[in-house]
């Protein structure tokens, strides 16, 4: 009898563990789909919008709004690059739009929170984690935007750093990188040849594959082979700050991981403590796109990958090596948690008004 029910646990725990990964790859598929979709729809407005502004700060609102629009931080980081690339942009005006874009890509984690709107204890919870990415990137780019400025920091690193490896032979064309879903996206998209369409379909994906997604990380992490997660990924900062380094890099998107890390804080199987280092960690992964801008020996391509590489690394180095520094955000985004938990409107609130309306007002009054 035990056998059996040891048995019945057993297959449990394999098939909320393959449906965990189901999820995950449809997750990463309408990220991809989304992304495919967006470049035919709107390729030339991108580009128009990108060579439309010199001021810094719209340009920091500019990143924000097309990120938190395309919801992909690699999607407009890419375009930039090759932007700058062909000529038409200079790097200090794409710095901004860089910054703008880290701190579009979290509304992702801080979407997810919203399912959990109906169950109080786990909102707070979930949006607390949802909202330290937000604070994490916020807090970085306040930081260094005026740094960037008024001296150029991150420019004249990033120029200096890629001089070191730029061909200056190569003539060729800037590719983005791809994920392993690719060749099925462009068959897809191939298939539907409706480019209005296939973003229809991504978009519904996206928000099925989430719902997939934290449904089953809650059953696959209530198990008893995973009471102990505090204890591996989780043990020690700099131990989850390697961890959200190396799990991103190999999903190639911060959206992805960061989204994991919200419903295990939701249900209490991480503290939203221990799960900064693990978020800081994912935010240095997800610019692997530097190694891959490298690739193609254009300068201005690796300078450009290389100012993203290094606003997330310099925003590690600011929070990681100090405690009260580090707790900082996660004592401010635990308190709007308990806002929103007890006002749900004020959730909405800061969502539309930091990735949306913000940026959509500065921008107009800017232009």
């Amino acid at each position: 009898m035990v056998d059996q029910v040891e048995k019945t646990k057993g297959i449990d725990k394999l098939k909320s563990y393959l449906l965990m990964l189901m999820a995950l790859v449809l997750f990463i598929f309408a990220i991809d789909l989304l992304t495919i979709s967006m470049g035919n729809l709107n390729n030339s407005v991108a580009n128009g919008i990108l060579l439309a502004t010199k001021n810094p700060f719209v340009g920091l609102f500019i990143g924000i709004l097309m990120t938190a629009l395309i919801q992909s931080s690699s999607t407009v980081t890419a375009t930039v690059v090759a932007v700058v690339a062909a000529g038409n942009l200079e790097l200090q005006q794409a710095v901004p739009l860089v910054l703008g874009a880290n701190i579009g890509t979290t509304l992702t984690s801080t979407l997810i929170s919203l399912s959990y709107i109906m169950k109080k204890k786990q909102f707070k919870r979930a949006i607390s984690a949802g909202i330290l990415h937000d604070f994490f990137n916020i807090f970085t780019v306040f930081i260094l935007l005026p740094l960037e400025v008024y001296f150029g920091f991150l420019t004249r690193l990033a120029s200096a750093t890629a001089h070191l490896f730029a061909d200056e032979n190569y003539s060729g064309d800037f590719v983005y990188s791809r994920l392993f879903t690719r060749p099925l996206t462009e068959w897809l998209v191939g298939v539907i040849d409706i480019p209005f369409l296939t973003l229809i379909i991504s978009i519904f994906l996206i928000f099925g594959a989430l719902k997939l997604l934290t449904s089953s990380v809650y059953r696959a992490f209530i198990f008893e082979a995973f009471q102990d997660i505090n204890k591996i990924v989780f043990k020690k900062p700099y131990v989850a700050l390697v961890y959200g380094i190396f799990f991103t890099a190999a999903v190639q998107s911060s959206t992805v991981t960061t989204s994991l890390v919200v419903p295990l804080v939701a249900n209490k199987r991480v503290s939203l403590k221990k799960s900064f280092p693990f978020i800081i960690g994912a935010n240095i992964g997800t610019t692997v796109t530097a190694a891959i801008a490298a690739i193609f020996k254009t300068e201005a391509a690796i300078a450009l990958a290389l100012v993203h590489f290094f606003i997330n690394f310099f925003g590690a180095l600011i929070f990681m090596p100090f405690p009260v520094i580090r707790n900082l955000p996660v004592s401010l985004a635990d308190r709007l948690g308990k806002r929103s938990s007890k006002t749900r409107l004020i959730g909405f609130a800061y969502i539309l008004l930091t990735f949306f309306i913000i940026p959509f007002l500065l921008i107009y009054f800017s232009a």
